[in-house]
């Protein structure tokens, strides 16, 4: 089984968030999970519910403030294995092409 989910966590605070949030992602790299980091949270892969709990637990207590906020969403599918690639496969064969913009206006195109 493979648990998937997306995880958001953040200091509630002015100014940048990157430093706090590069701790959070660090402690993901004690547990047994791959994840990817994107512009809006962390994607963690895990192959157990439990693993995915402790290094979210993990993740939101690196964070340093005096108020912290985390989103966890789950994908438990349990009659498959799944895993998040595979997912962004699936709706890339739907559209026949990548699942994101090309162009000037292209998410996270810093030029």
């Amino acid at each position: 089984m493979t648990v998937i989910a997306l995880l958001s966590v953040a200091p509630v605070t002015e100014g940048s968030m990157a430093g706090e949030v590069a701790r959070a992602v660090a402690a993901l790299d004690d547990f047994e999970v791959g994840y990817e980091t994107n512009p809006m949270g962390t994607v963690i892969e895990a192959d157990s519910i439990e693993e995915l709990m402790a290094a979210a637990t993990a993740a939101h207590q690196a964070v340093d403030g005096d108020r912290v906020s985390t989103v966890l969403k789950i994908d438990d599918k349990r009659t498959s294995d799944q895993h998040a690639n595979e997912k962004v496969d699936a709706v890339e064969r739907e559209l026949g092409r990548p699942a994101r913009s090309e162009g000037d206006d292209a998410v996270g195109d810093d030029d």
